[in-house]
């Protein structure tokens, strides 16, 4: 009977799911684990058939380590960055992921760090907590940028389906849709040159993977680039964003301000200085644009279709290698 391990459950549910659809796919044979440190990994896969992890790495020793008992390793999120796919190919183990799951929760995430910084509300909230609207001499306080977005600009910055979910709510808002081709590339019918977009944007929204190539893509030489009203929206990956150069950004006034949802090292226990700078135009989310409850619930409904199938037919669903 095959046996399913999910090594890192509480990075998907707060026991606010219905996991019942996952132990109905593994007939039972299901071990749930809140939390597995390296240290635990090989006590908590023991000699599991189906592995789930949604951020636990599986390195390549580990994978060779298995490859008599591990017959399919399912990544409870769309990337596969911590897995060692070469290791997982060489050794014959399925790779499958999660798609197209989040993507609403992560566009009206996106929209809910613009409206609030398009209208200065963290700004706002701390001259209120300071006393300004109580000292006021008039009925209201007008001391920060509000700005609407209809007819604004949004460059997109990754075309896929979570750059196509934006896209389509800033449609909606009445904004007009930029989507940036790649650096260093042709640019395509359809898409704007990087550059070009980062220039005529009043809102930048990162969606792109992160690659070498995209390493760092938001620098300062790029941020320059930007209007001093724009907004940078990042619901990508940390590094795709300097971190450093963005603060430079937002306290030298390059640009108008900033929603990062993401950063480097998550979690950021060594820190981060754009934890510590408490800025005004700067909002720091803890990597939960893609976290409403009916899209971890999708989340555990795909894996149990993917578990399901692979058991009762060994057909491998949203197969990565």
């Amino acid at each position: 009977m095959p046996s399913v391990v999910f090594l890192d459950t509480n990075s998907t549910q707060a026991g606010d799911l219905d996991l019942s659809p996952l132990v109905e796919a593994a007939q039972g044979q299901l071990t749930l684990w809140p939390h597995t440190r390296i240290e635990q990994l090989r006590d908590h896969i023991g000699t599991a058939t189906i592995v789930i992890s949604n951020k636990v790495p599986l390195d390549a020793p580990l994978i060779h380590s298995l490859q008599g008992s591990l017959r399919l390793i399912c990544v409870a999120a769309t990337g596969t960055n911590n897995i060692d796919l070469i290791a997982a190919q060489h050794c014959h183990i399925p790779v499958t992921n999660v798609r197209d799951y989040g993507s609403q929760s992560v566009a009206e995430h996106v929209f809910s760090l613009i409206f609030a910084l398009s209208r200065s509300l963290p700004a706002y909230q701390q001259e209120l907590n300071q006393g300004a609207w109580q000292r006021s001499e008039q009925f209201c306080l007008l001391n920060h940028p509000i700005r609407e977005l209809a007819g604004s600009t949004l460059l997109i910055i990754g075309g896929g389906t979570l750059g196509q979910a934006t896209a389509r709510l800033g449609q909606a808002l009445g904004m007009k849709i930029l989507f940036a081709e790649r650096p260093h590339q042709p640019t395509r019918a359809g898409k704007i040159a990087l550059e070009d977009g980062l220039k005529q944007a009043d809102v930048v929204s990162i969606h792109c993977p992160l690659t070498p190539e995209t390493h760092h893509l938001m620098n300062a030489e790029r941020l320059r680039l930007m209007q001093p009203h724009a907004l940078l929206i990042n619901t990508a990956r940390g590094a795709i964003v300097d971190e450093v150069a963005l603060l430079e950004a937002l306290t030298q006034g390059w640009i108008g301000g900033a929603g990062i949802d993401v950063l480097p090292q998550e979690p950021p226990i060594h820190g981060n200085p754009l934890l510590e700078a408490r800025l005004p135009n700067l909002i720091v989310t803890p990597h939960i644009a893609w976290a409403s409850r009916s899209a971890r619930q999708r989340l555990i409904e795909q894996l149990a279709q993917i578990i399901q199938t692979f058991i009762t037919t060994s057909e491998v669903l949203n197969r990565v290698i």
